[in-house]
């Protein structure tokens, strides 16, 4: 989602803070300048746009916001926030451990799509100034006080907000586990808008990166690991770089080329999580920053980061295999070397 095409229509703010025992719900939507405008915007395609956001669907059958939104017009705005914010704010009342926040509830277009976002602003801690007027009119008095009700930047990542499409309710999620009932639980999902998430572009290349790794690790002894695991890193750092993404299927022949059992290892740990015939294509440039270099980290303390294309080019370094076993790292061609403090 292009952050320059959302078109904001409508803005409402629902104070949820579960320190004072009831919801602060508004009866007005916010009055809003352009500097409101980009921070919503800000926001809203950080969420679509990133790789945290699970692509979801209502149970409609238990899901009250489905119903709500089942047969929602702009003229029921404010009235739809203010239960779908109630709604909210009994499941945070009734778990103490679910931060206290700002509930923006946001109706815009994206090109050709209608839109409301939810977008759950938990309050930060942060230390501000104010000023007092001392008392018999001698001046001014100014302090520092802990404001503890602060809304995230708009650099700062929400950990709970969906994304809903209004023609087919389709939603995106993104949340953070809290303890319910003395267990870490999805509720923003699970107990709020009640529906079905699929694992995060993020979520799903992470598995596949433990899947490999643990596979390699019980395949080869430590020597062979060792090459093993910075070439399967380098595959799949070629292929988010040159195709966007992967197949499942497709990557697993790579990495274990030659080695069907390992591949049948892999492909077993995929069906668990029933992602054998997944595409993963994350897109967001933080997700995948740890592929675009090698880390190594030796017994003796000696950390070296080499970025992928140097680590490809036999003209830059290279890994020598010792006859005693141990392994060293040849770094070529330097022209200026450098030391920063």
């Amino acid at each position: 989602m292009n952050k320059e095409d959302i078109r904001i229509k409508h803005v409402i703010v629902h104070i949820l803070d579960s320190t004072i025992g009831m919801p602060v719900l508004s009866d007005t939507e916010l009055e809003y300048g352009s500097e409101v405008a980009e921070f919503l915007r800000e926001h809203i395609a950080r969420i679509c746009s990133g790789d945290d956001a699970k692509e979801c669907r209502f149970y409609k059958e238990e899901s009250e916001v489905y119903h709500i939104l089942d047969s929602y017009a702009d003229d029921d705005f404010i009235a739809v926030s203010k239960d779908i914010a109630t709604m909210l704010y009994e499941i945070m009342n009734s778990n103490i451990d679910i931060p206290a926040a700002d509930l923006m509830v946001v109706r815009f277009r994206e090109s050709d799509d209608e839109y409301l976002a939810l977008l759950k602003m938990n309050y930060k801690a942060h230390y501000t100034h104010r000023t007092l007027a001392v008392e018999g009119g001698a001046g001014n008095s100014n302090e520092i006080i802990r404001h503890k009700s602060i809304l995230p930047s708009e650099s700062q990542r929400l950990t709970e907000a969906a994304i809903i499409r209004l023609d087919d309710l389709a939603l995106w999620v993104i949340e953070k586990k809290y303890e319910v009932n003395g267990e870490k639980t999805d509720y923003f999902s699970f107990l709020f808008l009640k529906c079905s998430a699929h694992l995060s572009h993020k979520s799903k290349l992470s598995i596949v990166s433990r899947a490999v790794e643990s596979i390699q690790k019980e395949g080869f002894d430590e020597t062979e690991r060792f090459g093993k695991q910075m070439r399967a890193k380098s595959i799949i750092q070629e292929e988010i770089e040159e195709k966007g993404g992967f197949a499942v299927e497709e990557i697993a022949e790579k990495i274990f080329d030659g080695q069907p059992e390992l591949r049948a290892a892999f492909q077993d740990k995929m069906e668990k999580y029933n992602m054998v015939k997944e595409e993963i294509q994350p897109q967001s440039e933080n997700t995948v920053r740890k592929y675009q270099n090698q880390h190594l980290y030796t017994d003796t303390g000696i950390e070296i980061k080499i970025p992928m294309e140097q680590y490809k080019n036999p003209k830059s370094v290279e890994f020598i295999t010792n006859p005693d076993g141990t392994i060293s790292v040849l770094i070529k061609n330097i022209e200026h070397l450098e030391a920063r403090m």
